[in-house]
């Protein structure tokens, strides 16, 4: 059954990055996105026509990723799905014209290299489903704070030059939340349908819309490539760090291996040193790309 689940983490990685590129081409022609006015915010990005043609990707993509969460590992289903990142300059360059300059190539490639690593060894074993409440609630809260905190510094006058980092990292992490909310029902759902009316949804509703909004804040004022390797590693750490924390997926079963898994997430970070720290003007798309 796990290779069912990464047969469908690939195409969720394929997909959901081509729909993060049209959500970034729909959100720079979209109103700024006012997170006091979220309704509102949501409704100017879907009258933008790349936006809902990203939403209508991404969406496709989230079946297949709670498809492939239900059979096989939450950390090994993450990873894979960030592998893809590698692939992100080809659709960047010729079908949005994005210029991907050789330091994203790299930072793309390092990141990739890193959470692929991530999956190679991980494990095949029997996908986890069994967690604590205690610790479920621990990691839940604690990172839906860390997520509202980098939120609300992305806004502070002082941070708000680099905002878009915050903003992507804060939208990865709440998507982990999320994900780590659905790997949690998808064990107990099917058992007892019943259940699904639990905290566990309410946060996971949480995490998503809170992802939802810190995304697309971030693409209006980042460059596109960057603010897509941010989010993506953020969600997958955090998702990763979840599945160990919260469901018990092994780091490492010897001391080699758990130090190589280590320097994995250490590249990772690496990777997103290396992004432009400040928005490029030539990502914006021309005149008659516009919706």
């Amino acid at each position: 059954m796990s290779e069912i689940g990464l047969i469908l983490a690939l195409g969720c990685a394929l997909i959901s990055g081509v729909a993060l590129l049209c959500k970034h081409r729909g959100a720079v022609n979209a109103p700024d996105v006012a997170m006091r006015n979220p309704l509102r915010s949501a409704g100017a990005l879907f009258r933008s026509r790349w936006w809902a043609i990203g939403f209508g990707l991404a969406f496709c993509a989230w079946c297949l990723h709670v498809a492939a969460l239900s059979i096989a590992p939450l950390s090994l289903v993450q990873a894979v799905i960030a592998g893809g990142l590698a692939l992100l300059a080809i659709p960047a360059r010729r079908w949005f014209g994005i210029a991907v300059c050789k330091r994203d190539v790299i930072g793309l490639v390092l990141c990739a290299s890193g959470l692929t690593f991530l999956a190679v060894t991980a494990g095949h074993g029997h996908p986890g489903h069994g967690f604590a409440s205690t610790s479920m609630l621990a990691f839940e809260g604690g990172t839906l704070a860390f997520g509202g905190l980098l939120m609300a510094a992305s806004a502070h006058d002082r941070l708000r030059s680099r905002g878009w980092v915050r903003l992507a990292v804060a939208a990865g992490v709440l998507l982990g939340v999320s994900d780590v909310a659905l790997k949690g029902l998808s064990g107990i759902v099917p058992h007892s349908p019943l259940s699904v009316i639990s905290p566990w949804t309410g946060v996971a509703i949480l995490g998503g819309i809170g992802a939802f909004r810190a995304l697309a804040r971030g693409l209006q004022l980042g460059e596109a490539v960057a603010v897509i390797v941010a989010f993506s590693a953020a969600a997958t750490l955090s998702a990763i760090a979840g599945g160990i924390i919260v469901f018990g997926d092994p780091l490492g079963s010897d001391p080699l291996t758990v130090i190589s898994r280590s320097s994995a997430f250490l590249a990772v970070v690496a990777a997103a040193a290396l992004l432009p720290m400040v928005p490029g003007a030539a990502q914006m798309p021309s005149s008659a790309q516009r919706a």
